[in-house]
């Protein structure tokens, strides 16, 4: 292991910034963000499942989400939405938890703005409060798998 593989970092340096455009009307965008009858079908990186999905779309409402990856492991995370400016922006802190709720990592932030681009729909989501690099990684890596099955998904139901 590097040197620079074993820094740890100050919670709140790290901030990871996605921006995709998606062949879709911006209203549709959003239903697929913010409704569970659309998110069940693509939540999660490509091979995970969500078997149980909570959301009381309001600020300070809940979420709740039972993610299934493709080896059988379970999943959970939950928090609560900051800021749901429908369809414009979405905010949201929560982190990963045992299947009882209880939190087993630290506290995150995640924003996403869904701008109009004709008939299409540009995303930017931004992601705050990572313990560390590693941690900052892993979720890219997730984000970027499940911003692809996204991609998928919005094609079918466009």
């Amino acid at each position: 292991m590097s040197a620079q593989e074993n820094i740890a970092v100050e919670r709140g340096e790290l901030e990871l910034v996605i921006t995709r455009i998606f062949n879709a009307p911006r209203a549709l965008v959003w239903r697929a963000w913010t409704d569970p009858a659309h998110l069940v079908h693509w939540w999660g990186p490509r091979g995970f499942t969500l078997p149980a999905c909570e959301v009381d779309l309001r600020p300070g409402g809940a979420y709740r989400f039972h993610m299934r990856g493709p080896d059988g492991d379970d999943h959970w995370m939950q928090g609560v939405f900051r800021e749901v400016v429908e369809p414009e922006r979405l905010a949201l802190a929560g982190c990963w938890t045992e299947a009882d709720g209880t939190p087993r990592s630290p506290q995150t932030l995640v924003a996403v703005t869904f701008e109009e681009q004709g008939e299409r729909t540009k995303i930017t989501l931004r992601h705050t409060g990572f313990e560390s690099v590693a941690a900052c990684d892993e979720h890219r890596i997730g984000w970027n798998s499940s911003l692809d099955c996204f991609a998928e998904y919005i094609e079918r139901v466009r």
